[in-house]
């Protein structure tokens, strides 16, 4: 896909990733879970978490989120109906009562499918202290 082509598609993209931001901020399971696929993990310091053990965090309450911002203009490649986006991304996190802020590199694999963008794995890294 050249440049031009996929102007369109890359807005989608990042307005998907906006969205679900908003949704996670929202601390809302059902909302949040509506832009991954059922097999979608993450991975991050502490290891790899499934879809259904995510979400359960979310809607016991034990995870919640106050904040999530992009720093910055992601960048978005696509690859045969699959976008990767990566981004630098500021959060403020609360698990079992604990605040947690948060500055990482993250990157969201998103496939089309249905006529959306639908995220099928996340990766986060932690921003290397200056």
């Amino acid at each position: 896909m050249g440049q031009d082509a996929e102007t369109a598609p890359r807005a989608e993209v990042v307005a998907v990733s906006r969205a679900w931001a908003a949704a996670i901020v929202s601390n809302d399971a059902a909302r949040i879970g509506d832009f991954m696929t059922d097999d979608w993990v993450i991975v991050s310091e502490s290891g790899v978490a499934s879809k259904p053990d995510f979400l359960a965090m979310i809607a016991s309450g034990d995870l919640t989120h106050s904040a999530m911002d992009t720093v910055g203009e992601p960048l978005v490649r696509f690859h045969d109906g699959t976008a990767v986006l990566t981004a630098r991304v500021t959060n403020t996190a609360h698990y079992r009562g604990q605040r947690f802020d948060a500055d990482e590199w993250t990157t969201d694999v998103f496939v089309h499918r249905d006529g959306r963008w639908l995220c099928v794995h996340s990766h986060i890294t932690p921003v290397a202290s200056a």
